[in-house]
């Protein structure tokens, strides 16, 4: 989504700061494509609006949290250990999925409102093609070496990646506040990292790079997509297609034709349904930008964090210490403050 959608996150022109809450979420294989900040609709009761509140946001946090549950599930208990097949092939539905719904219902009309040129697609959708593939890729990857409540906690730290390349760029001025907050996020994912019991560098640095990579696509899209209304589908729409077919060209050279042998053993009705929930979250985070607030929205991304992590305790069985609580925490607390540092 362009500058004017807010998926889960929000990014209001006027804030001071880029904002991403919950591009940290949707993601973990389908996130929504870009940060936006389309506010809630001005008319309408606010009981409705409420109502439309307290109905989708349930919603998004269920098949948001069943998206990387389902995930997590596939890697490393059916053992189907092909991140960039899996992306591709949820990118590929996407793709067909979001074409479907354009000629079916109004949800992607508004990419009838986008002049896409050659000259837009190669100087912007193309490059933040790459790092939204990139981004997709390599925050899949991790989960076939760190644990989901361990990879939720680094996600925290992408707020802070946003703003040290918007301030190493000079797209925005630092001030003491933001510095205040850079500071508890990074110190909570540090010792969120020293509580780990089960460290692995190398998902340590793949997930770092994946919060570089959604953080450069988020700050490209602020500079170059600056103003363009796209809702999460009609984002989708556009982007889809593009990165679909650069992880096509990535998969012979990671993972080969093994994985295509490996889906006779799965069988289609998962991959299906797998791919199906991951689409329908993009679907729910169409309604879920005009649900709310962008600190709602914000609120309910941390409780679909904290519920994830508890998931991955009782589900998967993975361990957490009281020190990744304490870490987790003060970073949670300046996620917070990041949003309505951008309020005011």
């Amino acid at each position: 989504m362009a500058h004017e959608e807010k998926n889960n996150a929000s990014g209001e022109e006027q804030l001071p700061m880029l904002e991403v809450t919950e591009d940290k979420d949707q993601a973990d294989l389908l996130p929504t494509p870009v940060s936006a900040s389309a506010s809630a609709p001005r008319n309408g009761a606010g009981s409705g609006k409420r109502l439309s509140a307290t109905m989708i946001i349930p919603v998004w946090i269920v098949l948001s949290s069943a998206v990387i549950i389902y995930n997590n599930y596939l890697y490393n208990t059916l053992e189907f250990r092909f991140p960039v097949f899996l992306v591709t092939w949820h990118l590929t539905f996407a793709a067909i999925g979001t074409r479907i719904l354009a000629r079916t219902t109004h949800l992607v009309d508004g990419a009838k409102d986008v002049n896409m040129t050659k000259d837009m697609f190669l100087r912007s959708i193309l490059p933040i093609g790459l790092l939204f593939s990139g981004s997709l890729i390599l925050s899949n990857t991790a989960y076939l070496y760190l644990s989901v409540a361990y990879i939720q906690m680094l996600k925290a730290f992408t707020p802070v990646a946003i703003l040290l390349i918007s301030w190493t760029f000079r797209i925005q001025d630092p001030n003491k506040r933001l510095a205040v907050i850079v500071f508890m996020i990074s110190s909570g994912v540090a010792l969120a990292s020293h509580g780990e019991l089960r460290f692995n560098l190398v998902g340590f640095l793949t997930q770092a790079a994946a919060v570089a990579f959604e953080a450069s696509r988020l700050v490209m899209i602020e500079i170059l997509l600056h103003g363009l209304k796209m809702n999460p589908l009609v984002s989708l729409h556009y982007y889809a297609p593009v990165c679909a077919l650069i992880n096509l060209a990535v998969l012979p050279f990671t993972e080969g034709l093994a994985p295509f042998y490996e889906v006779l053993r799965l069988g289609p009705l998962i991959l299906i349904s797998n791919a199906l929930v991951a689409f329908l979250l993009n679907i729910a985070a169409v309604f879920l930008v005009s649900a709310g607030s962008g600190l709602v929205l914000t609120l309910a991304g941390v409780f679909k964090d904290i519920l994830l992590i508890t998931g991955s305790v009782l589900i998967f069985g993975a361990q957490i210490t009281p020190l990744q609580v304490l870490g987790y925490s003060i970073a949670l607390v300046g996620l917070v403050l990041y949003k309505t540092a951008g309020s005011k």
